[in-house]
């Protein structure tokens, strides 16, 4: 993944499970900057001392959701997952995150 130079790429830390989601939901990392930039909603993330946030994507016939959890750590952030959801998750619950990025995350530890 190349890295352009800007002050908001200077404050991310892009860990290797969410790049390697990126390839696999075909998202880029402008995509996710404007998910950073403007959420639709934000969530308390599953993962200790996280932060999921969201913003809707494609048609009202088949609408779908961009996800990215993040984790403050002083100035910088870091990018601990990205994912796309295939529907309309429900509000004020946790994030719907799928069961191969739970096994990804497991695998981490």
């Amino acid at each position: 993944m190349m890295a352009i130079k800007s002050k908001l790429n200077e404050r991310i830390i892009w860990t290797w499970h969410c790049q390697e989601k990126m390839r696999f939901y075909a998202l880029s990392e402008n995509r996710l900057k404007r998910v950073l930039r403007s959420p639709s909603r934000l969530e308390e993330g599953v993962a200790p001392r996280t932060v999921a946030i969201m913003q809707t994507t494609g048609t009202s016939k088949r609408p779908t959701e961009i996800w990215l959890m993040y984790q403050k750590r002083g100035d910088k952030m870091k990018i601990i997952s990205a994912w796309r959801y295939p529907a309309v998750s429900p509000k004020n619950q946790p994030p719907p995150i799928p069961e191969e990025v739970w096994r990804d995350l497991e695998n981490l530890r």
